[in-house]
């Protein structure tokens, strides 16, 4: 099923942002790393992260990145299923803030503009937003989108929309999917599924549905190695048996990294082109914030 599914073209999971780009928030982060932060606010650091997918480009116009806190620190209403998780915000009547004097939104700083988000892949990561917020429990991320979308396939150009011209995106956070840098300094990685989010429509154009996961770096493992040849042109999945699947594209040079994965057992799942066979590896062990190195894996045709 898996090699059914790769060879009608599956798209794949993260859509990390062009760090060159992104360089002024990472450093505008970094500069206030070791500044004291005041007891009624927290730090917060958003990225995006892993995973190409099958466009030759994909390109997001960002202009806004906000936080939603509760100052009464509710943890009540967490009890969601993920597939719950993100959604326009236009689409739904879950912004509560005015009816709940605890809600408050807050903005983060970002750089905003139009970027290329299959730039970046097997580990890599950019800085999305950051900045201090409202001390509290965080239960929304609220992201803002321009007009300007698009992606590229075949070298051919294609706009890209949401279905009625909605334009903020919103994903649902937990208070335990955080990782703890201290109390008051939280990170986490944002992981768009392009699978689930870019749909083709009967007449050829393509629509914006977003879909939205959470990984930590902390909490969760990763796995590394080599593939080669690159001619074989092969696409990694890792996959377990609660039908979780990642994937990942090597570099040219062979290098792949797959993050955000559950503590567990995992299989990896190299399927390839041009004459060169497909290969399995079986009961890989993912611990919690450790990277597993598989090796070379060189590829026979």
């Amino acid at each position: 099923m898996k090699n059914a599914l790769l060879k009608r073209g599956l798209l794949v999971v993260s859509i990390p942002l062009l760090a060159a780009v992104l360089l002024y928030s990472c450093k505008k982060d970094q500069s206030s790393s070791n500044e004291p932060i005041p007891q009624n606010q927290q730090k917060v650091s958003l990225f995006l992260s892993d995973d190409p997918g099958l466009f030759d480009k994909v390109l997001l116009d960002i202009r806004k990145v906000e936080v939603l806190v509760d100052t009464c620190n509710n943890k009540d209403d967490e009890g969601w299923n993920d597939r719950d998780r993100c959604w326009w915000d236009e689409d739904h009547d879950h912004d509560r803030q005015g009816r709940d004097s605890c809600l408050v939104w807050d903005s983060l700083n970002i750089h905003p503009g139009v970027y290329d988000l299959l730039t970046l892949r097997n580990g890599a990561d950019t800085l999305l937003a950051g900045g201090l917020v409202k001390k509290g429990v965080m239960k929304q991320i609220r992201i803002t989108i321009g007009n300007n979308n698009s992606l590229v396939k075949n070298s051919v150009t294609y706009p890209v929309a949401s279905v009625a011209g909605q334009s903020k995106i919103i994903v649902r956070i937990r208070h335990d999917e955080w990782d703890e840098v201290s109390s008051s300094n939280l990170q986490l990685w944002l992981d768009f599924d392009i699978q689930r989010s870019i749909i083709k429509t009967w007449n050829g154009k393509f629509i914006l549905r977003p879909y939205i996961n959470v990984f930590t770096i902390l909490k969760m493992g990763s796995l590394s190695g080599r593939v080669t040849p690159w001619n074989a042109y092969p696409v990694i999945s890792v996959y377990n048996n609660n039908n979780d699947t990642l994937y990942a594209l090597p570099w040219r040079s062979g290098e792949f990294k797959v993050r955000g994965l559950k503590t567990g057992t995992w299989n990896v799942y190299v399927n390839t082109s041009n004459g060169y066979k497909d290969t399995t590896i079986t009961n890989v062990k993912i611990e919690r914030g450790k990277d597993t190195k598989l090796g070379d894996i060189k590829l026979h045709q």
